[in-house]
């Protein structure tokens, strides 16, 4: 399964450099490319809330790749043979020896999905009067932690939050921030330190092994410890390999157990790291094992499926050992950098460098008139669906909360992330994407802002409701029949 060479790129004749998928399409999904004004109507209905649209009014679904990759033959395959024990499953068996072979742990906790992790561990080490340092949060994650009473410290470098940018590892830790943390803090107020492979919400932007092993010194140093998120692990191993000195010949196995090695626990989504449904919790540490080990049954399920079916079991453990396979790890990367490339030379802005899990449209330059109290990364949510059918998914400030005074907490950066589930799209849907950004760039005037119809107290970009803010996408519409015609 390993192939530890270098990045293979194929120059085609015209000097063009192409990404190529590494696999063939056996089975395919019919989709559908409405009228805009059936577009139009279909994100009215949805509350301008991509969450809300129907996949039968979808495109291309750039919404997530959590649980939308593309399954393998071999997964496919594998879940015919599952084992449906409650107990003592031999598919349950399978996986935890993928498990040792992936990450080598030693002690494996099964969940239904990341969160469900991300609940398990905050019940188990957060309390009041702690807090959790991390590299960046994630939208669950934080409020898991919130809600078990500790307080969530971003102490990301200041390249992180920078559009444009050459630094390859943007999600690294600031090790002086770390520092400051503890110190005011006390080492035993630290619950732990989360570090979050391919930082979710600015960018996918990995950390680098260098600044990794440092964390993990000073997490020893202080008997703190160390948590990594691997959900997102495969293209942080990617770009370790492609951009790391001294990782380019290293087997992608050897690169991650190097990274686990750091670390005293982790937990992942299964629906990222392995195409399946499902998570789990690892760790080698057998008294951090116990901790949660009793929370498992009360809230997921018995010990040998957490909530998974075997079946979801079965895929997963293939999943994982796929996960070694650099063909398999540098798809979906490839393909981001195409698109990433494509609309930086066209003056769009969008997050370099590229990173792993989707492109990233930085919605505060590409529509700088709309103010964040405004959700500018919302509306060109919206705005793309209704200019192409491209569900993307807003990454700003209606993914934050609102403060003890009812104002929103503005988010760092107002995104719109177009996700890149694995071995899902082909290249000339990416550059139907392009096209349509384009598009919607030279006519980002038209485009306003958004106000709340129904607003949830918690999490509430999962199933808020809003509203245009004025005519603009009748405005919007109008254009595209100007420019387009009749085309779809």
């Amino acid at each position: 399964m390993e192939n530890s060479g270098k990045l293979k790129t194929v120059k085609f004749y015209s000097g063009e450099v192409t990404p190529l998928e590494m696999h063939k399409v056996r089975v395919v999904q019919k989709l559908n490319l409405l009228r805009i004004e059936e577009r139009k109507e279909a994100i009215y209905g949805a509350g301008f809330n991509t969450f809300l649209l129907m996949n039968k009014d979808v495109f291309l679904d750039m919404l997530t790749d959590s649980g939308t990759n593309a399954m393998s033959d071999n997964q496919v395959a594998a879940m015919s043979v599952a084992d449906d024990s409650y107990a003592g499953s031999a598919s349950y068996t399978k996986l935890v020896g993928a498990i040792k072979e992936v990450f080598n742990q030693d002690y494996f906790l099964p969940v239904h999905q990341g969160r469900a992790a991300e609940h398990i561990i905050s019940k188990s080490f957060c309390r009041p009067g702690t807090v959790v340092p991390m590299n960046y949060h994630f939208t669950t994650t934080k409020a898991h932690i919130e809600m078990a009473g500790s307080t969530v410290e971003e102490i990301y470098t200041d390249e992180a939050l920078k559009t444009k940018s050459d630094f390859p590892f943007k999600g690294n830790m600031d090790i002086n921030k770390l520092n400051k943390v503890i110190e005011e803090w006390g080492a035993e107020n630290v619950a732990y330190i989360r570090f979050e492979a391919g930082t979710n919400l600015i960018g996918g932007q990995p950390f680098s092994m260098a600044n990794l092993r440092e964390v993990s010194a000073i997490a020893k140093a202080h008997n703190i410890m160390l948590l990594m998120d691997t959900s997102l692990i495969n293209e942080n191993l990617y770009f370790i390999k492609i951009r790391e000195e001294g990782y380019s010949d290293m087997p992608i196995k050897d690169i991650l157990h190097e990274m686990m090695s750091y670390t005293d626990f982790s937990y992942f989504s299964g629906r990222k790291v392995s195409c399946t449904r499902g998570g789990g919790i690892c760790t080698n540490n057998h008294d951090i094992y116990m901790k949660m080990r009793d929370w498992v049954p009360l809230f997921e399920g018995f010990l040998t499926y957490g909530g998974m079916s075997v079946r979801e079991i079965e895929a997963m453990a293939v999943g994982l050992i796929e996960t070694l396979d650099f063909n398999v790890i540098s798809h979906s990367p490839t393909f981001i950098k195409y698109l990433v490339d494509a609309l930086d030379s066209k003056g769009i802005p969008v997050i370099t460098p590229a990173g792993g899990l989707g492109c990233h449209l930085d919605a505060g330059l590409f529509i700088p008139h709309v103010p964040q109290t405004q959700y500018p990364a919302g509306a060109l949510a919206a705005a793309l669906f209704v200019a192409s059918g491209i569900r993307g998914m807003e990454r700003g400030t209606i993914s934050s909360v609102r403060d003890e005074n009812g104002d929103d907490v503005l988010a760092d950066v107002e995104l719109l992330r177009l996700a890149f589930p694995r071995r899902v799209f082909t290249l000339s849907q990416i550059k139907y994407a392009e096209d349509r950004i384009q598009w919607l760039f030279d006519n980002r005037h038209l485009i306003g802002g958004l106000e709340w119809v129904e607003e949830p107290p918690v999490l509430r970009f999962f199933v808020g409701k809003l509203q245009p803010i004025g005519d603009w996408v009748d405005k919007l519409v109008a254009k595209f029949r100007q420019d387009f015609g009749d085309s779809l």
